[in-house]
């Protein structure tokens, strides 16, 4: 697959089989990660990558920032919502943190560290379709809250960026609409 139609045939796949990945496949998808560009060539990126049981930790995660945001709820009620926060670490069989670790070089400034990772991830979800693999990007809440940063044993100056879910497709892509790139580009000629 060359690298246009992969772009243009990538998609989002929220669902995926409960299949094991192999761990070669796994390590290529990363290699493709890292050789996205970074401002003064910092290459802040660190992955932190889970199968099998070691989806616990974020599971753990999921669950501390849950409980964090309902300290009235107890028993049963709140047992109920840990479960199902902790299910979400499990709706892929791999599970790949994606780390801004900021380099200390002067020269460096967040933004593009954060931009560097963003690409990273970016190359690591084409590799993954051009491998076969169904992926979705997931952040929001959870991912920017200090329980998750804490349960990663993240440093202060490092953030998350997004937990990239991979497995093999277990649904048909839904076919987005793009807005011509005529349409949100101006020439300054």
């Amino acid at each position: 697959m060359n690298v246009e139609e992969a772009i243009r045939t990538r998609r989002t796949i929220g669902r995926v089989k409960k299949d094991p990945v192999d761990r070669a496949i796994i390590e290529k998808l990363l290699e493709a990660a890292v050789w996205a560009p970074s401002h003064h060539n910092t290459q802040p990126w660190k992955f932190i990558v889970m199968t099998g049981e070691g989806r616990a930790r974020l599971a753990e995660g999921y669950a501390r920032v849950s409980a964090a945001a309902v300290p009235e709820l107890s028993g049963e009620p709140l047992e109920e919502r840990l479960a199902k926060d902790r299910a979400k670490a499990y709706r892929a069989p791999v599970v790949i943190a994606a780390v801004c670790a900021p380099s200390n070089d002067p020269r460096a400034v967040l933004a593009e560290e954060l931009a560097a990772v963003q690409a990273a991830v970016q190359n690591l979800l084409l590799a993954a379709h051009a491998s076969g693999l169904g992926a979705i990007w997931r952040s929001g809440d959870p991912m920017y809250h200090p329980l998750m940063k804490e349960t990663f044993g993240l440093t202060a100056d490092e953030q998350l960026v997004g937990f990239v879910y991979l497995g093999y497709p277990d649904m048909s892509p839904i076919e987005p609409q793009r807005i011509p790139a005529t349409a949100k580009t101006v020439w300054v000629e």
